[in-house]
């Protein structure tokens, strides 16, 4: 067999097993059967003050200061409460500020720190271990808390927090109200239909750490708190998350309340086809409360329109705002 037959049959064989690789990518179900609540409220608030401490008990010495678990409270279970989750790569410091503002109206505070997150080391490869069921655990375990510091409950997410308050509003009854704030149900010029064999792709390849800013790399304008780099197998868990709400919500109504959707229209990072198609199908199942707001391009709020440390940070706008929609909403 001569030498170029041999290398057009390696070649036909190559692209027979791309083609079969690509549809693997298409057909295989992202596995979301695990990430189901376990609910375990707290009876009363020292309990959930003692559940607190043993959270903080996970902030060992290579968490940073502002990567510490924050807990604004009353001293006593108040009418209100309120649970903030961070964005990836990021620390409770990201909601420390909105945070006062809600404990100044009486609320008692909650703003976990996410595994893997909020370390010293800011080159840290530790996130790439983070894992869909760790969050779900986590909303778990914070609603769980804020049973015993609030009578009324609202969660409130950025990004892949906002995923977790996604994943709140369609599990657990005890939710009055779920704030959904830019979640991470589609990225950026990724089609639609491109959403679970990425999230397939990213799972089965090596992770990469790649960083935020490709130029400056270390010297990253924005959050002292927050990692240069995002991890692509951290990244596809946090994905996995949001499948796992966009496919419960074609068949089950969400459970909390009410919810906020918040998001901008110069975010750069994530697409809305897929949150419009939940909310859609939150919304055909009837009798389901939503808010939906966008900040339009003349307010300059970009994805992270939460942290006060980001370069473009518009928080004189964006906070009064949030408060509204959580406070005056449905």
């Amino acid at each position: 067999m001569s030498q170029s037959l041999i290398i057009e049959f390696v070649g036909i064989f190559l692209l027979i097993v791309l083609f079969f690789f690509v549809v693997f990518l298409f057909v295989k179900p992202v596995q979301t059967r695990h990430l189901v609540s376990e609910i375990n409220p707290s009876r009363s608030y020292q309990e959930s003050v003692r559940r607190i401490d043993n959270l903080r008990i996970l902030d060992g010495e290579e968490v940073s200061l502002d990567g510490h678990l924050v807990f604004l409270t009353h001293g006593e279970k108040t009418h209100k409460t309120i649970v903030f989750f961070h964005g990836n790569t990021n620390s409770p410091r990201q909601f420390a500020a909105v945070g006062q503002l809600f404990y100044d109206k009486g609320y008692n505070v909650l703003i976990p720190r996410i595994p893997h997150h909020g370390l010293k080391d800011r080159m840290t490869k530790d996130h790439a271990r983070l894992t869909a069921l760790e969050l779900t655990k986590l909303c778990d375990e914070s609603v769980d808390i804020a049973r015993g510091l609030g009578k009324h409950i609202t969660v409130v997410g950025f990004s892949m927090g906002a995923n977790m308050a996604g994943w709140l509003a369609q599990n657990r009854r005890d939710v009055d109200k779920a704030v959904i704030i830019a979640p991470f149900w589609g990225w950026k010029g990724l089609p639609t239909g491109f959403f679970r064999p990425f999230i397939n792709l990213l799972s089965i390849l090596p992770n990469m750490f790649v960083w935020w800013d490709r130029e400056g790399k270390t010297a990253l304008m924005g959050p002292t708190s927050s990692y240069y780099r995002f991890s692509t197998r951290g990244v596809a868990q946090i994905m996995r998350l949001g499948w796992s709400v966009m496919k419960e919500a074609r068949s089950v109504a969400p459970k909390a309340r009410a919810s906020v959707v918040i998001t901008s229209a110069l975010d750069d990072a994530v697409d809305e086809k897929n949150l419009d198609r939940v909310i859609g199908e939150w919304q055909r199942h009837g009798g389901v409360k939503i808010t939906r707001f966008q900040f339009d391009k003349g307010i300059c709020a970009f994805h992270d329109m939460i942290d006060p440390e980001q370069p473009y940070e518009k928080t004189a706008v964006v906070y009064p705002k949030l408060i509204e929609l959580i406070e005056n909403s449905a």
